[in-house]
C-alpha cells in the first residue's frame, strides 16, 4: 500500500519560514519523481517544484529563490523549506510520486501565511 503523508504545515507570519516533510512508503522512493504541489481556494491545483530521481530540480517562478526542495532517499523523504513566505502562498500544499504514468498524491497539508 502507497502512502505519502506529508508534515510540517501551520501559521506562520509574512517573512517567516516553514519546512514540509513528505515521507512515503509502500513504493521504491529512489526511482520515483517526487513534487510539491499546492491549491489555493478557489483556485487549480499548481507546481510548486519538483525533484528527479537523480536531484535535478525545478520550481514555479513564484517560489524561485524562496523554496527548495530536496529528498533523502535513505529516510524515503522529501523536503520543503520555504522562505520568506508571502500571504499568496497560504494553500494547501501536496506531495506527489511519479513514474512513467503512475503517480500518487498525499493527503496534504495546510500552509497558512497571515499576520
Amino acid at each position: 500500500q502507497v502512502q505519502l503523508v506529508e508534515s510540517g504545515g501551520g501559521l506562520v507570519q509574512p517573512g517567516g519560514s516553514l519546512r514540509l516533510s513528505c515521507a512515503a512508503s509502500g513504493i521504491s522512493f529512489s526511482i520515483y519523481a517526487m513534487g510539491w504541489y499546492r491549491q489555493a481556494p478557489g483556485k487549480q491545483r499548481e507546481l510548486v517544484a519538483t525533484i528527479t530521481s537523480s536531484g535535478r530540480t525545478n520550481y514555479a517562478d513564484s517560489v524561485k529563490g524562496r523554496f527548495t526542495i530536496s529528498r533523502d532517499n535513505a529516510k524515503n523523504t522529501m523536503y520543503l523549506q520555504m522562505n520568506s513566505l508571502k500571504p499568496e502562498d497560504t494553500a494547501v500544499y501536496y506531495c506527489n510520486a511519479a513514474i512513467g504514468r503512475t503517480g500518487y498524491w498525499g493527503q496534504g497539508t495546510q500552509v497558512t501565511v497571515s499576520s
